[in-house]
């Protein structure tokens, strides 16, 4: 006899009944649903023929595709009514309600100086993201920085130090292409700077 995988599992509470498909003798250990209007009854079937059951089933059998549309966004709130959250639908809360007077829900909380809010981190300007990727540098970028970095790719992926290899001598193109964009974007903003 097979051992059962996963969830296919008997049910312990039958499983006396026979098997619901003609001329088999296995006891029926198995439920499948009877149909998709009676998800809670169901039809009693051996292993093999509750898989045979199952690869058949299609729930959306014989529906529209405004009726599918409308079964799979029943799904989304488990069948339960749902209606628009915020300026549209519902209730407006009382301010009064949500009066904080201990500033105990406040970010600083009571009796605290207020924090300095984070400094926001800064996104390189699109057109330089690419060269800092290659050049595994992040931004805000000095130019100190910059020309460190630059001398240690040059010196790793140079042609001399990499007997000639062609794909080291491409890296390092791309290298000088990136270190040129990036140097003059920093020679551009420091002087926009002053």
């Amino acid at each position: 006899m097979r051992r059962p995988r996963g969830g296919s599992r008997p049910d312990p509470s039958n499983p006396t009944r026979p098997c619901e498909a003609p001329d088999c003798p296995e006891p029926g250990e198995y439920r499948a649903p009877l149909d998709r209007f009676q998800l809670d009854k169901y039809r009693w079937f051996c292993l093999d023929h509750v898989r045979e059951y199952n690869r058949g089933w299609d729930f959306y059998k014989g529906m529209s595709e405004a009726q599918i549309e409308g079964a799979l966004r029943q799904d989304t709130g488990w069948q339960r009514p749902t209606w628009p959250l915020g300026r549209l639908g519902g209730n407006r809360l009382n301010p009064e309600i949500l009066r904080d007077p201990f500033s105990i829900l406040s970010e600083h909380g009571p009796g605290s100086a207020p924090r300095k809010p984070a400094p926001e981190p800064t996104r390189p300007p699109p057109e330089l993201r690419a060269a800092l990727d290659l050049m595994d540098l992040g931004w805000p970028l000095e130019s100190d920085a910059l020309k460190a970095r630059y001398k240690e790719l040059a010196k790793r992926y140079h042609p001399d130090m990499n007997q000639g290899d062609r794909s080291a001598e491409e890296r390092l193109k791309d290298i000088n292409r990136a270190y040129s964009l990036l140097r003059h974007k920093l020679a551009g903003s420091e002087a926009s700077a002053r």
